[in-house]
């Protein structure tokens, strides 16, 4: 109907043409008006000397020349004239006469055909429901190949892992000897160490295909599609192998069964079930290796980790100081450095930072150097990445009236007072009270060297540090806001964990009870399984830590009072101390520093 209607537009709107009869253009050929006629079948377009345009029809089966003949046109008048014949016959000819009813025809058959395309698309769809959605990273592909030269740190792991990629590259040597290679590894560690990276290394060295897909990309609405899934993938990485299936946050799918949802019809349940049975079904020679990481090995079924299963386990840490500056150089190979950047110096001012912090931290350097229409990228611009990093972006239009910069002011002068005064607390290397993140101002202070375990004289210096703050405003203003808000609740957590998790309570002894009530150290809450008389007895020990460290600041900072004072004023007039300034101040009013054992001077 469209087809016709802009048709019918068309053809309305070209000029209409004048016929005449034969008779007529027999005349006008005999009296010399007639400058071309054009033949084309029984259809005639006459052309006249002042160029106006006219139609007739002759008679069928008959020549134009007869015709005009027996009209009593001349041969010598006929000879003036341009007679042009045109064939009507062909292909064009055709299509030009049958396209008003094709088209039409054509449209409706493209329409029906489209239908049952989307019918059939949706149809194919509900059969492929239950295929495995996992991505292939080809052995060949250069681009998104990646190997162990491309991942710092990790030396242990690295080692475990090499294993696997001697078995991938030559089996027989493991076969003939008896030995079978582990059918699963299991990565473990925090958010952002590597797990993923290192299992694509894995792929990469050993020049297999590599499936990767996550844990929830199994679990679907209707129970039956994860545990089919898992066998389509199970399936194709057989097809391929010698071949890597790598199933990232293996936890969404592979907790603890029996917690009593959704009963035995479980989708989750379902997949993880199908997960085991297809570990089982593995034979020797089947060279298809299962590697999964997650950073919640605790709430993992025991089934899926026992031997037999995953029973390789790998532990990554965060990188110490030179894992990190190994890494800061795998994030700096792209990006134009300075002649002043100093990775090692970077590394050591960003203890605690995991390979996704400190690719953020490159990243950031690099954003800064360029919002700036620089070409290279500083060291300052890292040393405030690492800030950004750690305590988000600096909020300058957060700006604070005269009273508020003054209590902030003692009130990060409090914390680096009592930080740098008490033996086991860490040194300070930067104090702002410039708003950044969700802080009103920080005070930055760093470890002297890297370390693994604290001692509980740390712990009860960290505590007095973190209400610094809260004394000062009470000393000084003798009033309390809700700048101390987030150090209360720190300490609070470093106290509570101390007489529950490490034993560090002379009161409740050396008994551990996270796990049985509170929280668990991932924040679980978890159900009590100790009595309210040992209830009452924590939340006594905490309130007396709490109390021991309100006091030691008060004793700090009135002790050190001028020093507190000097402190504070400077922050009032400048916003920003670095580590330099602000040592220079302590000295002067006879504070000893703490030895150093790197050698940070500048702030971070």
């Amino acid at each position: 109907m469209l087809i016709t209607a802009v048709y019918l537009v068309v053809s309305d709107t070209a000029p209409t043409v004048p016929e005449i009869p034969i008779s007529d253009l027999a005349k006008s050929v005999g009296v010399g008006e007639v400058k071309k006629i054009l033949v084309e079948g029984e259809k005639l377009t006459i052309t006249y000397q002042n160029d106006e345009i006219k139609k007739s029809k002759k008679e069928v089966g008959s020549a134009l020349s007869q015709t005009l003949f027996n009209y009593g046109v001349t041969s010598i008048a006929l000879a003036k004239t341009e007679i042009e014949i045109k064939d009507e016959s062909g292909f064009m000819y055709v299509l030009l006469n049958l396209l008003p009813f094709l088209l039409p025809i054509v449209f409706i058959l493209f329409f029906f055909w489209y239908l049952s395309k989307q019918v059939r698309g949706a149809g194919m769809q509900a059969l492929s429901f239950g295929q495995s959605k996992a991505r292939i990273t080809d052995p060949n592909d250069k681009n998104n190949r990646v190997t162990f030269k491309d991942v710092a740190g990790c030396k242990e792991a690295k080692e475990e892992l090499k294993e696997i990629v001697d078995f991938l590259k030559s089996p027989k040597k493991f076969l003939d000897i008896g030995a079978r290679i582990p059918k699963g590894v299991i990565l473990t560690g925090a958010p952002g160490t590597g797990k993923t990276l290192l299992a694509r290394a894995v792929a990469g060295e050993a020049g297999v295909p590599f499936f990767h897909l996550s844990g929830s990309e199994f679990v679907e609405m209707f129970v039956g599609v994860g545990a089919s899934r898992v066998r389509d993938l199970f399936k194709m990485a057989k097809k391929a192998a010698p071949a890597i299936i790598f199933v990232d946050e293996i936890d969404a799918i592979g907790r603890t069964r029996g917690g009593g949802f959704g009963g035995g019809n479980d989708e989750r349940e379902q997949t993880l079930n199908q997960i085991l049975v297809e570990m089982d079904g593995f034979e020797p020679n089947d060279k298809v290796i299962v590697m999964a990481a997650t950073n919640r090995p605790d709430v993992l079924d025991p089934a899926l980790i026992r031997p037999g299963r995953f029973d390789r386990k790998v532990l990554l840490d965060l990188p110490d100081r030179a894992d990190r500056e190994e890494i800061l150089k795998i994030h700096a190979v792209k990006k134009p450095l300075a002649e002043d950047i100093n990775l090692k110096l970077i590394a050591e001012r960003t203890p605690g930072f995991s390979g996704a912090d400190l690719y953020s931290l490159m990243n950031e350097g690099a954003i800064l150097a360029a919002r700036e229409n620089r070409k290279k990228v500083f060291q300052f611009d890292l040393i405030r990445a690492i800030e950004k990093v750690m305590l988000g972006p600096e909020r300058k239009s957060h700006l604070l009236s005269k009273k508020e910069k003054e209590i902030t002011a003692y009130h990060e002068a409090g914390h680096a007072i009592v930080a740098s005064v008490l033996p086991y607390a860490d040194p300070v290397h930067k104090v702002s009270i410039i708003a950044r993140g969700n802080a009103g101002g920080y005070t930055l202070k760093l470890p002297l060297e890297e370390r693994r375990l604290q001692s509980k004289k740390e712990f009860i210096d960290d505590i007095a540090m973190s209400l610094g703050g809260y004394v000062a405003e009470q000393m000084i203003f003798g009033d309390i806001t809700t700048g101390p808000s987030s150090d209360l609740q720190m300490a609070t957590n470093l106290a509570r964990a101390m007489v529950t998790r490490w034993g560090m309570s002379d009161l409740i002894g050396p008994i551990a009870l996270v796990g049985g009530g509170g929280r668990s150290q991932y924040g679980e809450v978890v159900e009590r399984e100790y009595s309210e008389a040992v209830s009452t007895k924590v939340d006594a020990e905490v309130s007396r830590i709490i109390s021991d460290g309100i006091k030691s600041a008060q004793i700090v900072l009135s002790e050190h009072r001028k020093a507190f004072d000097a402190i504070a004023r400077k922050l009032i007039e400048v916003e920003t101390l670095e580590q330099e300034e602000y040592e220079k101040i302590l000295t002067a009013h006879g504070i000893i520093l703490k030895k150093k054992d790197l050698p940070t001077t500048a702030t971070v």
